[in-house]
């Protein structure tokens, strides 16, 4: 298995949340770990700033670099990225995390609230991507990880909440996309979803509260998989839309038990699966 020691890692929303628990996963292997959020300022609602993860990051055993970044603003991005390479010399690896979050129904939902996730799911994350690639191309075993659900065209993962679906849904097909366009430079291009809802401050403040939190699992479920897929070798490892579980199977983990925010509570299965 490949050690990701030194590798320099870019991180869209991971001051808190699943993005922070990736980060602090690599930062135990001695990785570098750029912290691309906006909070600033903590949250009593949300918890976490960049510089806390930051500090998180350190601690665990990586070096952090914490960028102020609305991944809506491409020359922020740009500017995020010119901090990462004079500060590391470069990037291995990017993991498309920052979300946006609205369950309402078509009448309901505001177009505010639509743009907002389309501008931080899809373009965001595009122009994210777009702008390290230059800088992935130059690196060996270089990966993009996405953190989005596999399509399924099922109408009732569209009728509910068709917005907030195709953002999604956007995200996952882009991933395929750069699978096979940035094959030929050794780029690998991955999805990555969680089995079951997790704890994070999306789910307890817009979601289900307490009690969906209580039947949800930790976010170092979805870290312990992406640790997992960023180590395979880029050129064999493309193209898939992993399920967190599945990939701790494949490396013979079977017992979740751990990651239950709730020990032996029922668990509410994702939204997508």
């Amino acid at each position: 298995m490949s050690s990701l020691k030194n590798k320099t890692v870019f991180i869209s929303g991971a001051s808190r949340g699943i993005g922070k628990a990736i980060a602090l996963r690599l930062a135990e292997e001695g990785a570098n770990i750029i912290i691309a959020a906006k909070s600033i300022e903590e949250d009593a609602r949300l918890g976490g700033t960049i510089y806390s993860a930051a500090n998180e990051v350190e601690k665990a055993g990586g070096k952090a670099l914490a960028v102020q970044l609305d991944i809506r603003n491409e020359e922020q991005i740009i500017s995020a990225i010119e901090q990462t390479i004079k500060t590391f010399g470069g990037i291995d690896i990017v993991i498309n995390n920052a979300s946006a979050i609205q369950l309402s129904n078509t009448e309901q939902l505001d177009a505010k609230r639509l743009d907002l996730m389309l501008d931080i799911n899809v373009r965001g994350s595009f122009l994210v991507t777009k702008h390290c690639i230059s800088h992935l191309k130059k690196v060996e075993n270089a990966h993009i990880l996405t953190l989005s659900p596999p399509i399924n065209l099922n109408e009732k993962w569209l009728s509910n909440h068709v917005a907030y679906t195709i953002s999604k849904y956007s995200m996952t097909m882009m991933a395929l996309g750069w699978a096979t366009e940035l094959k030929q430079y050794n780029i690998a291009s991955n999805t990555l979803w969680p089995a079951t809802t997790i704890a994070t401050a999306a789910v307890k403040n817009l979601l289900g509260g307490e009690a969906l939190i209580n039947m949800s699992r930790t976010p170092k479920i979805v870290a312990d998989a992406a640790y997992f897929i960023l180590n395979k070798k880029a050129a064999e490892c493309t193209g898939n839309n992993f399920i967190d579980e599945k990939v701790l199977q494949q490396e013979g983990i079977t017992d979740f038990s751990k990651y239950a925010v709730t020990p032996g509570s029922k668990l509410y299965p994702d939204l997508f699966l």
